[in-house]
């Protein structure tokens, strides 16, 4: 899983070694934190400190939340990831993921709902409405590149953010983490989108929605699936290293464009929490 190096020998090592850096910043300028190992993935907390807001539920669009941000802009701006939680359920049921992902170079915002009883459409609406939000008043909109968002979210959430995704194309990734919802095709989706489902969920069964889900979406958007050994329907709420891992993965794959990540993704992990995976692997 690891990429190979070359052996440079002589004059032309040097030389190799001089321009290697500007080279691949002007290659890619969206790289954030130092190279990525499995300990670095897997950690806790990335190289980043992270510092955090509070949004006011009287906020317009989505019930308000708690953005969570990378404290130093020392090396530019950042992507951006709105994450909902599920039905009946606060920001508190997701709100590890904030600092983790934080952590690791983005700008997460986890959203309270207008209604704990709302929709996946809804809840789908909301999300891009924080990320509106973050992008356009949020106190660290000048922290964001607005052209690289990404949303997530558990349960109805996680339908919303199959919604968030087809209805906004320009986003850079998706997570449905047990995502429930009652539109099983998403054919018409384009964004790179990760599923993550639980093998013994009973409220969102697999074979019901996360593998539906998944075999809809076009092999051209950039798709992976990933079941969780004996997982309930309620993973997604307590710190989970696997879940981190690959998300922290995926975002970087496709909202900073990050290659250094395809080892974690391409070929298929195969940790030991993991009871299937599926990709549409090599990424483009």
């Amino acid at each position: 899983m690891r990429r190979g190096t070359k052996i440079l020998c002589g004059l032309s090592a040097v030389a190799a070694l001089a321009v290697a850096p500007t080279a691949q910043a002007a290659e890619n300028p969206y790289e954030r934190g130092p190279d990525p190992t499995e300990n670095s993935i897997e950690a806790s907390r990335g190289s980043f400190a992270v510092s955090q807001t509070t949004v006011s539920s009287l906020v317009s669009g989505f019930g308000g939340g708690t953005i969570y941000y990378p404290t130093s802009t020392a090396e530019g701006t950042f992507g951006a990831v709105a994450i909902s939680p599920g039905f009946t359920a606060s920001q508190s049921s997701i709100s590890w993921l904030g600092p983790r992902l934080a952590s690791q170079g983005f700008v997460v915002i986890t959203i309270d709902t207008n209604s704990i009883y709302d929709q996946p459409a809804s809840r789908g609406d909301q999300l891009r409405a924080a990320l509106s939000y973050l992008t356009g008043s949020s106190t660290v909109r000048s922290r964001i590149d607005a052209s690289r968002l990404a949303v997530a979210g558990h349960s109805m959430g996680g339908g919303g953010s199959l919604e968030a995704a087809q209805d906004q194309p320009s986003l850079q990734a998706a997570i449905p983490l047990a995502p429930w919802n009652t539109q099983k095709s998403w054919s018409s989706l384009r964004v790179p989108t990760f599923i993550i489902g639980g093998e013994s969920d009973t409220v969102a069964p697999v074979s019901s929605h996360s593998e539906p889900f998944y075999n809809s979406i076009p092999a051209s958007a950039e798709k992976a699936y990933m079941e969780l050994s004996n997982a309930s329907h309620f993973f997604p709420n307590t710190s989970n290293t696997t879940v981190a891992k690959y998300m922290i993965s995926w975002l970087k794959r496709f909202v900073d464009n990050d290659t250094r990540f395809d080892q974690f993704l391409c070929p298929a992990p195969n940790d030991s929490p993991i009871e299937e995976y599926r990709n549409t692997c090599p990424h483009a």
